[in-house]
């Protein structure tokens, strides 16, 4: 039997626990006057109630309605309400300490007991006390309702336990029930349990009353009687519960005794008592399902006892938590204790079934340890074939089971955890009829696994060996492990294992004696093989990795919620389970939600729309899903645009899920086959360049903006139709007179002139004249308006002799002056008629302004599929609209230097060259400098690193460099070192008057055979850390960042000797990110605003700043500012934590002193006021942009240069370590070495 943990939280003492009877919530009440409200399936706090005046000693959920009850030492009762988090009413009337409350299943009643020595009962509907229960003379520490009896248990300090009739209490205070009151004659015949020590039916203590006169208490009722006073304790009494369906009662005393009771019609006995407590037994209660007691008592103990049998089955022990109360939940197998230091939530032993799959069958055993047989083909379950009862200790769950068809056999594998585990073969029966095993062949071992026909293999925790065996059980091969870190041995292949540890999963062949591959992955607990064998999936509790069968990582995913199983399906999908969902992940990692489950489930196969699925009752189900979506996804990956076709015609695949995954896939076109909204399918076939589906939405639409969208969008393509359509809709008449001129539609345009006079708009019938040309339409209009000047020399320069006279003579007649002949005016000759230039192309066709072709998804819906190929074109050249801007000549000038680049026109050498051209000296040709190569050259030719083109001042190569190897795309920042660079590996010597200057150039020593150029740097980067140290130091913080950065940048534009000299450079790298990235969180934390909205983040921020990897005497400060913070508002084990990690590094001293202090406080309440997502003892990187914690297991992205984590929302974005790189940009790696 193995205790596994669920849930813990960590508080002050909790004095009482309840699960809620349908969601993942769990109540605690403290001793500090808190009740807590937890998720204990998500291990967050939902909410906190603090009204009570002292210690909360009980609390309860009620069965069906959204409200709680509590109980404390301010003598009061509250019923509160989980919709709006508040006290509903307070119900008084006990005089001392509440101890216990509790609902009635079914009637609208509170029970509740108390140190005033009754027991009451309470109408919370209309808040009246409805019975005073008397008869104790001590403390009552307990009182519970019978699950579906009138009858009460109370137990008390006055060393007794009572049942009490509450029928007549019913009959007074509800209608009659429909069903006996009592317990039935069927219940009080003896229990058979083979090998009892003592019958059920042998009265030790009894104290029936039974008088047919009703009796009365002190106070003269009797609508409650005390039915049966049970005595045998020695000491107080502290609890007492009723078996949930058996006419039985377990207690527990200060006597550190557990008893059990038994209850007839007519009298009550103990049957035997329990030992093994070594101090108060504090609570105990029957499981719900199995015949187990389960204890807890100030022993710090939880111990399982036998029900049948009396016997310890299995203690678990805590160091310095006394356990004060255990809770189960009303319908799964979960307990949970309060203790100490917070509570626990836990189950006893795995419910998941062990099961093999061999080809359509699937091998399971069940509840009641018998193997059973489901036939996926026929969707049949079989009858039990065999009974592994006899396997084990009756407590045990088997763990695996591992089939051999050839042999017809099973493996099964039960206690592993302790030193008892131990493997078993069994061969399984040719009859369908219930038998037991006709031969066991078992043995010690852990992990067990058939790895061929007639070979498995079994591990040995005892000499850390991995024991190979024969069907005879026989060991013929022993391979001996260093470690002893294995969780599981599973199958890996015809003759391998795959050997799952701590930290690592390995592929062993147990055949060669020889490991074939490894992956780091943490805790993996399982594996689910793909069907062709190519893909496993890893699973961890919340971490998902996919491998190929190579142990070559292809994608890790993270999950908030526990993933229980996994299972590929025939297209290779893997899907996997939760606590509360079947979902789905392609290899690229794209994934989604298929189905929300009510209970968990253990994905076992997948077959088109159906999941087959294990239960924890262990049976079999088959749950139908919907396969469509990821199918759809992965035919989209796969450019499948036949099956993506298929699926749009076929399937009801709808939802902005799905439209929102295509737009960020770029697939526009196959998202407008889902979309029915208007305004949605008009944004999508403008995006996709679809003019014909957005014309159709843009008239339903009928928006000036979406108008002038689409006349944009056709005007790009040369639509001239519907731009045509667009200027008319929104009558923009200049812009349609000029649509018509280049379209050359000279018949529209004069329609446009004419419209224009109508309209008299003056200004656009002289602009439609000029796109006509008419000159003398033109020439009267400014006539008419009174400008002889322009109208005279429009009519004179186009021939118009006749209105050249008119418009004279109409000037003159208006100014009174002589009329002047057109034959008087000089014009030169070279002035001739003025024409407009015509349209060169048909204006009745289109034009591409923009090239919109037709996607793949597109020619499939036409049928024009074939001869496609499906490769799509990748630009793999570097970005370079940032290295541009190095190429200035004010840079540098290039005819001093002669910095020339050799250029070669055919990169591919000469086709025609014979090989007699070639010298026979290879070497002497290699060795010696061709003629008429510069030096800078050679300095480009011979450098491997952007350092090397840099100094030879061919910044645009140097920049493709950088960005094909570190993703660089913003190169400003390098600007100041690249002319350093360039500037101190060259010499200008003047020469005397009236002779050339002298030019020379800065090689590298040892680089005369082949050129190399100097790179300064490397000499001063341990001088600029240590200015980095002291900027720190004096907390000039924005400083040091600069400091820290421009180390970067000297490191980009560096060229170094040898390995080592690179490796210092990466180092002093990875220290600049993590400086930078904790002072970029320290700025961030003092640049919040003193709010209390804040508070949180401001604790959260100084708690990250403690991850950050820096030097123990820097990080001191960083623990300081959080050890304060955190004390300052009251996160009390937050502080403790920081403080002892202060103490660590810093033990003397007056820091140490209040360090010392804080921690001694701080321990002492224990609680933290604020939540914040931090825990120190998670690993998890920062998000460098948003300063949030990535978890192990989540997706991210790195940026190349410096390794810094993002989020994958952050993707290329710039990054804000180095301020040049791009995040998740490909990157081939640094490279420092010059030659």
């Amino acid at each position: 039997m193995k205790m596994l943990t669920k849930f813990e939280s960590k508080s002050s003492r909790a004095k009482c626990v309840a699960f809620h009877p349908k969601r993942p919530w769990i109540l605690v009440s403290l001793h500090s006057s808190t009740i807590q409200l937890w998720d204990y399936r998500m291990g967050t706090l939902i909410d906190r109630f603090e009204e009570h005046d002292g210690p909360v000693r009980s609390v309860a959920f009620h069965p069906t309605q959204p409200i709680f009850v509590s109980g404390g030492d301010d003598y009061t009762i509250k019923i509160w309400s989980l919709t709006t988090r508040k006290c509903m009413y307070t119900l008084n009337g006990h005089l001392d300490y509440v101890r216990s409350v509790c609902f009635h299943n079914e009637l609208p009643w509170i029970l509740s007991c108390s140190d005033d020595q009754t027991i009451r009962v309470w109408n919370f509907i209309n808040r009246q006390e409805i019975c005073v229960i008397t008869g104790h003379n001590h403390y009552v520490m307990s009182a519970q309702f019978h699950p579906n009896q009138d009858l009460i248990v109370s137990a008390s300090l006055d060393q007794t336990v009572r049942v009490w009739d509450i029928s007549g209490l019913r009959k007074k205070h509800s209608a009659p029930s429909g069903g006996a009151l009592s317990m039935s004659m069927s219940m009080t015949s003896s229990i058979n349990i083979p090998g009892a020590p003592r019958s059920f039916d042998d009265p030790f203590v009894i104290r029936g009353m039974n008088s047919g006169v009703p009796q009365q208490d002190i106070f003269g009722n009797t609508d409650v009687v005390v039915k049966y006073v049970l005595e045998g304790h020695d000491r107080g009494v502290n609890w007492a519960s009723f078996h949930p369906t058996l006419p039985l009662i377990v207690s527990g005393g200060d006597d550190r005794l557990v008893k059990l009771w038994r209850m007839s019609e007519t009298k009550a006995w103990e049957v035997d008592t329990c030992r093994g407590h070594t101090n108060n037994v504090t609570c105990t209660l029957f499981h719900p399902t199995q015949d187990l007691i389960i204890s807890v008592g100030e022993d710090k103990t939880v111990r399982t006892w036998d029900l049948n049998k009396r016997t310890l089955v299995k203690q678990f022990k805590r160091e310095k938590d006394r356990f004060w109360l255990i809770s189960s939940h009303p319908n799964i197998n979960l307990f949970a204790t309060a203790h100490d230091s917070g509570v626990m939530v836990f189950k006893l032993e795995r419910e998941r079934p062990a099961h093999s799959i061999s080809q359509n069958q699937l091998y399971f055993i069940n509840k009641d340890k018998q193997v059973q047989l489901y036939d996926y083909n026929r969707n049949e379950c079989s009858s039990p074939l065999l009974s592994l009862k006899k396997i084990g200790k009756p407590w045990s769950v088997f763990r695996t089971l591992s089939y051999n068809p050839a042999e017809r056999s099973i493996l099964v594998t039960t206690g592993f955890e302790d030193n008892n585990s131990l493997y078993a073969l069994v061969s399984l029966p040719s009859s369908s009829v219930l038998s037991d095993p006709s031969e066991i062949r078992q043995g010690s071992g852990s992990f067990a696994v058939f790895i061929a026909r007639n070979r498995f293999v079994v591990y040995n925790k005892e000499n850390s060996s991995l024991e190979v065996k024969d069907l005879n059980n026989a060991t013929t091969k022993a391979i001996k492990f260093d470690d002893n870190g294995i969780i599981d041995v599973v199958y890996g292949g015809a003759g391998s294992v795959l050997i799952l540890k701590k930290n690592a999963v390995i592929l062993y062949n147990v055949q060669q004696k020889k490991q074939i591959a490894d992956i780091s992955v943490n805790n993996v607990k399982y594996v689910s093989w793909s069907l062709d064998g190519q893909y496993l999936a890893l699973l961890s509790k919340h971490t998902i990795t996919i491998v190929d069968k190579k142990l070559q990582l292809i994608i890790s995913m993270h999950e908030t919620i526990r993933i229980k199983s996994a299972a590929w399906d025939d297209t290779g999908v893997l899907l996997y389970s939760t606590l509360n969902h079947i979902k789905y992940t392609l290899l690229n990692g794209d994934n989604g939600i298929i189905k929300t489950l009510d209970n968990t489930v253990y994905i076992t196969k997948i077959h088109g729309s159906s999941c087959y699925v294990l239960t924890r009752a262990g049976t079999v189900e088959v749950i139908k899903i919907d396969p469509t979506e990821y199918r759809f996804k992965k035919a989209l990956v796969n450019k499948n645009f036949n099956e993506v076709l298929r699926i749009i015609k076929k399937s009801n695949l709808v939802g902005q899920n799905i439209i929102a995954y295509l737009q960020k896939k770029g697939y526009p076109e196959i998202a407008l086959q889902f979309v029915e909204d208007s305004e949605t399918r008009f944004e999508l076939a403008i995006e996709c360049g679809n003019l014909d589906i957005a014309y159709e939405e843009a008239k339903k639409l009928d928006s000036k903006t979406s108008w002038e969208t689409l006349g944009h969008e056709a005007l790009q393509q040369g639509n001239i139709k519907i731009v045509e359509f667009v200027y008319q809709k929104l009558t923009l008449m200049d812009k349609l007179s000029f649509f018509y001129l280049i379209t050359g539609d000279s018949d529209k345009l004069a329609k446009m002139e004419a419209i224009s006079q109508r309209r008299q708009n003056i200004s656009s019938f002289i602009q439609n004249s000029i796109y006509l040309n008419s000159s003398e339409k033109r020439a009267k209009v400014f006539l008419q308006q009174g400008n002889y000047a322009l109208a005279f020399a429009i009519a004179t320069s186009n021939g118009l002799e006749d209105l050249s006279q008119e418009i004279l003579q109409v000037q003159a007649a208006e100014e009174g002056e002589e009329v002047i002949s057109p034959d008087q005016i000089f014009l030169p000759n070279e002035i001739g008629q003025a024409s407009i230039l015509t349209p060169i192309k048909d204006g009745t066709q289109s034009w591409p302004l923009k090239q919109s072709t037709t996607s793949l998804l597109e020619k499939a819906i036409m049928g024009q599929m074939e001869g496609l190929s499906l490769d799509e074109h990748v630009d793999n050249s570097p970005a370079t609209k940032d290295a541009s801007q190095f190429n200035d000549e004010q840079i540098y000038d290039e005819e001093i230097y002669g910095d020339e680049v050799a250029v070669e026109d055919d990169a591919w050498g000469d086709d025609n060259l014979e090989v007699s051209d070639v010298g026979e000296d290879i070497d002497d040709v290699e060795d010696s400098q061709a003629p008429g190569i510069t030096e800078v050259a050679q300095w480009i030719r011979n450098s491997r690193c952007a350092a090397g083109h840099v100094a030879a001042g061919s910044f645009d190569t140097a920049a493709q460099l950088l960005n094909r190897q570190l993703g660089i795309v913003n190169f400003e920042p390098l600007r100041k070192r690249f002319l350093e660079v360039y500037q101190c590996s060259k010499l200008y010597l003047p020469a005397n008057e009236g002779l050339p200057s002298i030019n020379a150039f800065i090689r590298k020593e040892g680089s005369d055979e082949k050129p190399l150029p100097f790179i300064f740097g490397f000499d001063d980067l341990d001088k600029k850390v240590q200015e980095g140290y002291r900027l720190f130091k004096v907390n000039n913080l924005k400083d040091a960042i600069e400091i820290f950065r421009e180390i970067i940048y000297t490191i980009v534009v560096l060229g170094v000797s040898d390995k080592e000299e690179e490796t210092k450079c990466v180092d002093i790298l990875h220290l600049c990110r993590e400086y930078i990235l904790g002072l970029s969180i320290e700025l961030a934390r003092r640049s919040l605003a003193p709010s209390p909205e804040n508070v949180k983040r401001n604790l959260e921020l100084a708690a990250y700043f403690t991850k950050v990897k820096l030097h123990p005497s820097h990080r001191v400060n960083a623990l300081q500012v959080a050890m304060t913070q955190s004390f300052k508002n009251k996160n009390f084990s937050s502080a403790s934590y920081f403080a002892g990690e202060f103490l660590k590094i810093v033990r003397s001293g007056a820091r140490a002193e209040t360090a010392k202090k804080i921690k001694n406080k701080a321990d002492q309440i224990g609680k933290d006021s604020i939540e914040i997502d931090f825990d120190p003892y998670t690993e998890f990187d920062i998000c460098a942009k948003s300063f949030v914690p990535i978890y192990k297991g989540s997706r991210f992205v790195t940026e190349a240069l410096v390794g810094a984590k993002y989020q994958t929302s952050e993707e290329g974005k710039l990054c804000s370590i180095t301020k040049i790189s791009q995040i998740g940009a490909p990157a081939s790696g640094l490279n420092l070495i010059i030659a």
